[in-house]
């Protein structure tokens, strides 16, 4: 496991303020929340910037990645309006979500979606990637890292995913990363004109322990 040199806590009014960040785990702070980016052996983790337009347009616009998603695919008519959302979604706070970008040789391959639910001290993550991410281990890398920093950074209590019973990845992606399988809903959730079935998936940071062990 890399083992990281340094942390280090920003007092910003914008997180643009903060440039050529170079550490394996920076943490922003300001007024309004915590930014986040960190390294993994591989990729970066970071928020959203403009210029990764294109490639978040190719994540999205895919009928395969969406099938499971809340939404339907992006459009060339919606896309900068849909993106618009994500490089707005730059701190973590009891009422806004953070969306960070997973990079690659400078290429955003992955989107990592994380918010806090009604219960204290407990969030719940989203993820999606692109098709070129698919079987190199990415997905696995950059999530995982992510619950690691939301427990031992962030001090949260416990991570939970929400995901469509039909979506067999995205199983495997929880269950790889630590997370137990908690619930099965019968379809409890109405999205594109049909009824679906969730499974709930969490974990504590006791389970992380118990799987670095």
């Amino acid at each position: 496991m890399k083992t990281l040199r340094l942390l280090r806590i920003v007092f910003v009014n914008n997180p643009k303020e903060v440039d050529n960040v170079n550490d394996e785990l920076t943490i922003w702070k300001s007024k309004e929340g915590f930014y986040l980016e960190f390294n993994t052996e591989r990729l970066t983790i970071r928020p959203f910037k403009s210029n990764d337009l294109q490639d978040v347009f190719t994540i999205y616009d895919n009928e395969e990645t969406c099938k499971y998603l809340l939404h339907d695919k992006w459009t060339y008519e919606n896309r900068q309006e849909e993106f618009n959302k994500k490089l707005e979604n730059r701190t973590l706070t009891k009422e806004t979500m953070l969306s960070l970008a997973v990079v690659t040789n400078t290429k955003v391959i992955g989107d990592l979606s994380i918010w806090y639910t009604d219960m204290k001290d407990t969030v719940e993550i989203g993820y999606s990637f692109s098709n070129e991410a698919t079987g190199k281990g990415y997905a696995t890398e950059a999530v995982s890292g992510l619950v690691k920093k939301l427990f031992d950074e962030f001090g949260v209590h416990r991570i939970q995913a929400n995901l469509d019973a039909r979506n067999i990845a995205s199983q495997k992606l929880c269950e790889r990363i630590g997370m137990r399988k908690e619930a099965h809903f019968i379809q409890d959730y109405w999205n594109k004109g049909e009824w679906t079935d969730s499974f709930v998936y969490g974990m504590l940071l006791t389970d992380l322990h118990v799987r670095n062990q």
